[in-house]
């Protein structure tokens, strides 16, 4: 994994601005610690920073190949998982290799297939390739969006980076954020639009896109999405194709030439990732996996059922390490410095995000990668299987809004009166109407199916994304590269046409995963209800969030105050945020994670210096 940036200008000699894009691959410095190197020509600068995960010395960045005349550039971030069938493919077709790096593969798949290289890839990824004969910019990210790319033009002059710090860095880029940006932090926060990068001119490259950059401007592309069709598979086969389809996946990423573990929560998703890897750890003779799992100081006296919540993870833990006999560890957090770290994690997003569900996973991927430089996760099987309870629960299913976030109204409370121009509700059903008329149809289904259909499409462009960036901003601020199997596009492209009544099957949620690797789970753990991934349930966290709220509140230097409508927020202070009525995201994000997401908006608008224009 690594952070990459770019900036061309096709017009001008950018050359001796190389002190530029040093200080902006300088930002990225957490995303590879190991090595970095700018790539310089006149019209293009190119800067890497690498987290050596495969082939050390082949793999270094900037990579450059010559065809002829002309040279080819990459820089890159991601993983491929079909590098060797492709490579083989590769010198089938003339082309030779000088290392066994998945960069180089990327490369050379460029130079044989131009722009449809990308429908060949299996993997994550954002790269920018210079391409020399064609004096063009050519940048991709991965079907699902597990890697960013943000991208911003000024006059002659297109930079892009894995992150917006990069972007900030160059001085023709300013921290500006006008009423669309409020409405995308008020309205959909800690989500964000697809493509919207928040700041002004500030981009995104959404998931399963390219962009070519060339003199006479950018194309942006849509490169593959999801299609409807009728399922003809039977129950069984079903259950085989996707148990195949998931091992696969699974033991695909656990390529690396450095240390591997997952993350074990006791759930189904995590322990099944963790039972595969673990059985190829012992089939390829690799030893002992080490799994990790996270929990709250003093979280079990505090921690009361409910319906999101049903019961604690500990005990499913220490089931699944002795059923695979890895090398377990708990990683404690203190709600101190719980709290402390949400600044820790407006840093690593640019952005405010998901409070001390961010800056508890910052935490936890801190201490994991004193042991381990890549990591296996579960996130996306919730969203492809359909395990949330919003699949499930009437009131959602016919809900006209995301049915995370359904709070709009409330949500418009809390912004300062200078800001009333600007309708939260209208905005928010607008993003969701365009995602709705994005849906892939089938004709002949039934209401009822067209509607699980939306609800899926949904989780995938929303929920889903905003896990997946909270997952590499909070990973990757602490240079641990962390994997998702389950956002294997072959696995989502099959499911996305399963119908409801299989991935439901039994009436439980996410019964035809369960189904698929019945065998590789002890059955407690197979059957064990959904529980989402581990909150703080302590007391002090909110006597914190609420002192703080009360210290931003009362000082009038605050950047915050400038766009809250202060009594109400102070009314939310006084109880906790238990007076906001409603979650404020999803299933976490309650009444103290309110509080803290504000603090956090505090803290991203007084470290950015955002303007607010």
């Amino acid at each position: 994994m690594c952070g990459i940036v770019g900036w061309t200008n096709l017009k001008e000699d950018i050359s001796t601005q190389r002190h530029i894009i040093e200080s902006m691959t300088c930002q990225l410095s957490k995303r590879g610690p190991d090595d970095v190197a700018i790539f310089q020509k006149k019209d293009v600068l190119f800067g890497h920073r690498r987290l050596v995960v495969v082939d050390p010395e082949g793999g270094k960045q900037p990579m450059t190949r010559r065809i002829g005349d002309y040279a080819y550039t990459v820089i890159y971030n991601g993983e491929l998982y079909n590098t060797e069938d492709l490579r083989k493919e590769l010198i089938e077709k003339g082309h030779r290799f000088h290392s066994y790096s998945d960069t180089e593969v990327l490369l050379v798949s460029y130079i044989e297939w131009g722009i449809d290289c990308v429908k060949k890839f299996n993997g994550i990824f954002a790269f920018g390739i210079w391409d020399e004969k064609e004096r063009s910019l050519f940048m991709a990210r991965d079907p699902l969006g597990v890697k960013p790319l943000f991208y911003t033009k000024a006059g002659n002059h297109f930079m892009f980076a894995s992150e917006i710090k990069a972007l900030l860095a160059h001085p023709l880029v300013e921290p500006i954020v006008g009423e669309e940006g409020i409405a995308e932090i008020f309205g959909l926060g800690p989500a964000r639009s697809p493509g919207n990068g928040v700041y002004k001119n500030i981009h995104e490259v959404p998931p399963a896109h390219w962009l070519l950059y060339k003199n006479e401007g950018y194309k942006l592309k849509q490169y593959w999405q999801l299609e409807s069709k009728e399922h003809t598979d039977s129950f069984e086969t079903t259950v085989e194709h996707v148990r195949h389809l998931l091992i696969d996946a699974i033991e695909r990423q656990l390529v690396s030439d450095v240390p591997v573990c997952t993350f074990l929560s006791g759930g189904v998703d995590s322990s099944a990732i963790s039972s595969v890897a673990a059985n190829a750890f012992r089939r390829d003779g690799k030893g002992q996996l080490n799994t990790y799992s996270i929990d709250y100081v003093d979280n079990n006296l505090y921690f009361k059922a409910n319906e999101f919540q049903p019961n604690s993870d500990s005990a499913y833990i220490e089931m699944m390490k002795n059923h695979i006999g890895s090398e377990h560890h708990n990683i404690l957090l203190d709600i101190p410095q719980l709290f402390t770290a949400l600044e820790d994690a407006v840093k690593a997003n640019d952005l405010p995000g998901m409070a001390d569900v961010d800056s508890s996973l910052y935490l936890f991927c801190k201490e994991v990668r004193k042991n381990a430089t890549v990591a296996l996760s579960g996130e996306c099987a919730d969203e492809i299987f359909g395990g949330y309870p919003w699949f499930t629960r009437a009131e959602d299913i016919t809900a006209d809004t995301f049915p995370w976030a359904k709070s709009t109204k409330e949500r418009m409370g809390i912004i300062s009166k200078g800001f009333r121009n600007i309708s939260l509700e209208d905005y928010v059903a607008a993003k969701y109407e365009e995602t709705i008329k994005e849906v892939p149809r089938l004709d002949g289904e039934s209401q009822q199916q067209n509607r699980m259909r939306e609800l899926f499409y949904l989780n995938m462009k929303w929920f889903m994304i905003t896990l997946l960036n909270r997952k590499d901003r909070m990973s990757m601020a602490n240079s641990l590269e962390v994997r998702v199997p389950f956002a294997d596009y072959r696995l989502v492209e099959y499911l996305w046409n399963v119908p409801w009544e299989m991935k439901y099957h039994t009436q439980q949620e996410k019964g035809l995963l369960r189904k698929a690797i019945q065998g590789i789970l002890p059955e407690k753990v197979l059957n064990r209800k959904k529980s989402p991934y581990p909150k703080t349930h302590h007391p002090l966290y909110t006597k914190m969030v609420q002192q703080k709220m009360k210290e931003i509140l009362q000082d009038t230097t605050s950047p915050l105050l400038d766009v809250i409508n202060i009594s109400r927020v102070m009314e939310i202070t006084e109880t906790g945020g238990a007076s906001f009525g409603r979650p404020w995201f999803g299933q976490l994000m309650t009444g103290p994670q309110l509080l803290a997401f504000l603090i956090q908006v505090n803290i991203w608008m007084k470290e950015y210096k955002v303007r607010i224009q």
